[in-house]
C-alpha cells in the first residue's frame, strides 16, 4: 500500500459517514490484540546515506538506533488503519519514544520485524496506547521500539502515574537516577540547530512518514497548525547523532514536548545521560527531553 493510499485511509474516519464502514477504524471500545509483521528486511546503503545525511548520523557498518522504526513505520500504520483499531489514525499524539538497542545491528543483516498493540490505559488527557516492534536476526531480538500513542478526550484526573507504563518511560524527572554515557560525553554548552522550512519533507522522503502536517504550510493548517512542524523521530535522530559515539547497547527514551515549527531555531544540551531540545527564542519551551541508558 503507498504512503498516499495509506495517509488516505487513516483520513476515512474524518468524512461523514465513513466511520459505519466495516473496514475503517475508529468504533471500537477496547484494543484488540492485533500484529503486523515483516520478514526478510534488508537495509539499502543508498537510503542510509540519506537517512543518516538528514539527521547528522556518521555513515557506519552498524545502524543509528532510530534507523528501524522507518521499515517498522508502515506497519504502524497497517495497524492503526485495520477496521477493528478503536481510534481514527488522524489526531492521534506521540507522547514518548523508547528503544532499546540489545546489540549493534549491522548494515548486511536480514531482519524480521514485528509490530503489535498494547491495551488501553487511562491518562490525564485521554486515553493512551503503545505500538511495540520488534527487530530479529535469526531468532536473535536485537532492537525494540515502544511508541506511546495519546487519543486526547475523556481524560482521567485519577490516572496513575499520568498515563506511564508501569510508571518508568519517558523522560526522566529530576529526582530519576540516571547512568552517564560512555564514549567521553560530558555536559555540554547549547549548541543551536537552525532547522530549514522543508525539513519535514526531506525527513518525509527518507522515512515515509508524510503525514500533512509536516510538510507545507498549507496542509499544516488544515490540521490545526500554524506553520509545518518536524517530525518528533527526526528530532530524536538528530539528537542521538549529536551524542556520538554511544554504547554497543542502550536504552534511549523521549518524551515529546512541544512541537518545533519550520522554519525554526532550537538548542541542544547534554548532561551525562540526559539531553534536551529547546526552543531558541523562547528558552522555557521545551520541545523534547531524553535519557540515554547503557
Amino acid at each position: 500500500m503507498s504512503t498516499v493510499t495509506t495517509y488516505a485511509r487513516a483520513a476515512l474516519p474524518l468524512v461523514p459517514g465513513a466511520s459505519l464502514l466495516p473496514f475503517v477504524a475508529g468504533r471500537g471500545k477496547e484494543m484488540p490484540a492485533l500484529e503486523r509483521r515483516h520478514d526478510g528486511v534488508t537495509v539499502d546503503p543508498g537510503h542510509l546515506a540519506d537517512y543518516a545525511r538528514v539527521c547528522g548520523f556518521t555513515l557506519r557498518d552498524t545502524l543509528p538506533a532510530t534507523y528501524l522504526h522507518m521499515p517498522a513505520f508502515p506497519l504502524h500504520m497497517q495497524l492503526m488503519t485495520d477496521g477493528r483499531f478503536p481510534f481514527p489514525a488522524v489526531g492521534l499524539v506521540h507522547l514518548r519514544n523508547r528503544i532499546t538497542v540489545h546489540r549493534p545491528a549491522r548494515v548486511g543483516e536480514t531482519f524480521d520485524l514485528v509490530v503489535r498493540t498494547t491495551p488501553i490505559e487511562p491518562h490525564p488527557k485521554g486515553r493512551t496506547f503503545a505500538l511495540v516492534s520488534e527487530a530479529r536476526v535469526d531468532g536473535e531480538l536485537v532492537w525494540e521500539e515502544r511508541s506511546t500513542m495519546l487519543r486526547r478526550g475523556g481524560g482521567s484526573a485519577d490516572a496513575a502515574n499520568g498515563g506511564r507504563e508501569g510508571g518508568g518511560s519517558g523522560a526522566p524527572r529530576e529526582d530519576r537516577e540516571s547512568d552517564h554515557l560512555t564514549g567521553g560525553q560530558t555536559r555540554g554548552a547549547p549548541v543551536t540547530w537552525s532547522l530549514p522550512g522543508d525539513l519535514g519533507r526531506r525527513y518525509g522522503s527518507v522515512s515515509g512518514d508524510r503525514n500533512p502536517i509536516h510538510l507545507h504550510a498549507l496542509t499544516a493548517r488544515a490540521f490545526g497548525f500554524k506553520q509545518p512542524i518536524a517530525h518528533g523521530m527526526w528530532t530524536k535522530a538528530r539528537a542521538l547523532a549529536a551524542l556520538e559515539p554511544l554504547p554497543d547497547a542502550y536504552t534511549v527514551e523521549v518524551e515529546f514536548k512541544k512541537p518545533i515549527f519550520l522554519p525554526g531555531r532550537v538548542t541542544f544540551q547534554h548532561d551525562a545521560g540526559r539531553f534536551v531540545v529547546r526552543s531558541a527564542k523562547t528558552p522555557d519551551t521545551i520541545h523534547l527531553e531524553g535519557t540515554v541508558t547503557p
